[in-house]
């Protein structure tokens, strides 16, 4: 084990070296809070901090919020929304958490520009039971709520009552497995009256109220959706809810134990290669991200599921010390990657 620590300490001192000289500043910022214990007394983390005010990315997104809290969208999508209930269902709310969530990493606040509009936006659309609706179907995704969850804290908003009521609202829905599904079609869908029907089908007559939601009945014994888990507790550990909270664990834990598998449920991304893909932003789940949230919750060397994807993560380093998004190379995005990639070796190592 000692050889591994080497070896990861080794790695982080080189690409860290490398990566500040030319990332741009958030990037700089997040990863000398990682790899530093008391970043705020060092001169480089606090340039970062003053040179994301003016980081040209993050000010056309600003210029590009509008006054009513949206930004444009495609005159075919604008359409496309037109034609359907309209907001938070389509385009613009899609829009919305996208670009939110690069302002928030961006050190963007809800005091910035008109972000305060749009995140007051996003909550008047909040039901009394506690969930943002949309943005694809009538009932409630999980995912997008954990995803919401995030920005709205990250922007400054946790303490906020009804930030709190969503959380509230996801921790309800956790399943005994520890994980969480998109209701309807990740458990009701699989009861024998409705398993062979096509999912337009079934999704016209979940709209239409003709099939009844209860809990106790969603098949229990089906497993949870490790990607609609991974969102939600992305979302919960930048809430108020503390990293030790056994049920963010107990979410943390479900997908930990399904690295590198493959996703019960065809709905969302269900093959394995998943796992290996690099990707940013990394709100759609990936293993970089999986293990982004498990080494900040605290899982490590003690931990012998920890090894397998630690390996992996060291051995998609590419021969220049970076990470590359798997896809295709994308320069900005590949410079996010490291980072993370970086972020998540250094939390690993300090806890040998």
């Amino acid at each position: 084990m000692r050889a591994l620590k080497d070896e990861i300490d080794k790695i982080v001192e080189e690409s860290s070296k490398n990566l500040l000289r030319v990332a741009p500043p958030p990037v700089r910022y997040w990863l000398l809070w990682d790899l530093l214990q008391d970043p705020s007394e060092d001169p480089r983390f606090q340039a970062a901090a003053e040179e994301c005010k003016t980081y040209p990315p993050r000010l056309k997104l600003l210029a590009g919020l509008r006054e009513d809290g949206t930004w444009p969208i495609s005159y075919a999508r604008k359409l496309a929304e037109d034609a359907g209930p309209g907001p938070p269902y389509g385009w613009t709310y899609i829009t919305m958490l996208r670009n939110l969530d690069a302002l928030g990493d961006s050190l963007t606040t809800k005091d910035d520009g008109h972000v305060r509009v749009a995140i007051e936006r996003i909550l008047s659309w909040q039901t009394k039971e506690g969930y943002i609706p949309g943005p694809w179907e009538s009932f409630p995704l999980p995912q997008y709520n954990g995803y919401a969850l995030r920005n709205l804290a990250v922007l400054g908003m946790g303490s906020d009552q009804r930030v709190r009521k969503i959380e509230r609202w996801l921790l309800d829905r956790q399943r005994s497995d520890g994980g969480w599904v998109i209701p309807y079609i990740q458990d009701i869908r699989y009861f024998p009256q409705y398993k062979h029907m096509k999912m337009r089908e079934f999704t016209r007559i979940v709209d239409e109220g003709n099939v009844p939601y209860e809990k106790d009945r969603a098949l229990d014994d089906t497993p949870s959706c490790l990607w609609t888990t991974m969102m939600v507790v992305r979302g919960l550990v930048a809430g108020q809810v503390v990293k030790t909270d056994k049920r963010v664990v107990r979410g943390a834990e479900f997908f930990l134990d399904g690295f590198f598998k493959e996703n019960y449920h065809a709905t969302f991304l269900k093959e394995k290669v998943h796992w290996t893909k690099l990707k940013y932003p990394t709100y759609f789940g990936s293993g970089l991200c999986a293990l982004d949230l498990l080494t900040f919750l605290g899982f490590g060397p003690g931990d012998e599921r920890m090894d397998k994807p630690i390996r992996w993560l060291i051995e998609a380093r590419s021969k220049d010390g970076f990470w590359s998004h798997s896809d295709r190379p994308h320069p900005e995005k590949d410079l996010w990657i490291t980072e993370v990639a970086l972020s998540i070796l250094a939390r690993y190592s300090r806890m040998y």
